[in-house]
């Protein structure tokens, strides 16, 4: 290890923490629109996630998608 002694601080530009990437998955969406056929569009989603307190200061990097559980389900994976 280097002794911290002879570090220049005024040469010192940032200092960064990590920035982890995660794989978010959620389940139990309802597929489609209550009592309609329509599917329900990635922004009610998305404006949603951004609400809930435990997504504070969560940045989503990609867009989400909207995959149906099962050919026969009506509940939605995001």
């Amino acid at each position: 290890m280097k002794n911290l002694n002879n570090v220049n601080l005024n040469k010192v530009i940032s200092l960064r923490l990590s920035q982890s990437k995660s794989y978010l998955k959620i389940l139990g969406i309802l597929y489609f629109i209550k009592n309609t056929n329509l599917l329900i569009p990635i922004d009610i989603i998305e404006t949603v996630i951004k609400c809930t307190h435990i997504f504070k200061n969560t940045i989503l990097t990609l867009c989400s998608r909207i995959i149906k559980a099962s050919s026969k389900s009506d509940i939605a994976i995001i």
